[in-house]
């Protein structure tokens, strides 16, 4: 396992910066587009610069968990998993597990999952 562990400071830093614009979003955005549609979009951004600034592994590999993990946190969702553990009202529960599902953010999983794919493979492959 140790020679798939890494540290690589230029995702950690986009991860920064997706952070903070996530909780810019989180906080002080409340429209029916961004906040649901774009921050569901960079946050699957997120978890992949995260995974990538400490692990290994291929785009390839990382968009496949970060699309498995964001389908399996919606669908979770669907059947009110917040409210099964009783976390319905812990604030930081509904933050990281979400309450509440939709079919729309199947797509903003893949857009955001697309616009890595792009970046990775057409405008970084030669770096």
């Amino acid at each position: 396992m140790r020679k798939h562990l890494i540290f690589n400071k230029n995702y950690l830093i986009i991860t920064f910066i997706l952070l903070i614009i996530e909780l810019f979003i989180a906080f002080y955005v409340h429209d029916k587009f961004i906040r649901p549609y774009v921050g569901d979009l960079l946050v699957v951004i997120f978890i992949y610069t995260f995974c990538k600034s400490f692990l290994k592994i291929s785009v390839n590999q990382a968009i496949a968990f970060v699309l498995s993990f964001s389908f399996l946190i919606e669908a979770l969702q669907y059947i009110h998993f917040i409210n099964l553990l009783g976390l319905q009202n812990n604030f930081l529960a509904k933050i990281i597990l979400g309450n509440s599902f939709a079919w729309a953010d199947f797509l903003a999983y893949l857009s955001g999952m697309l616009l890595v794919l792009l970046i990775e493979k057409y405008f970084l492959k030669n770096k």
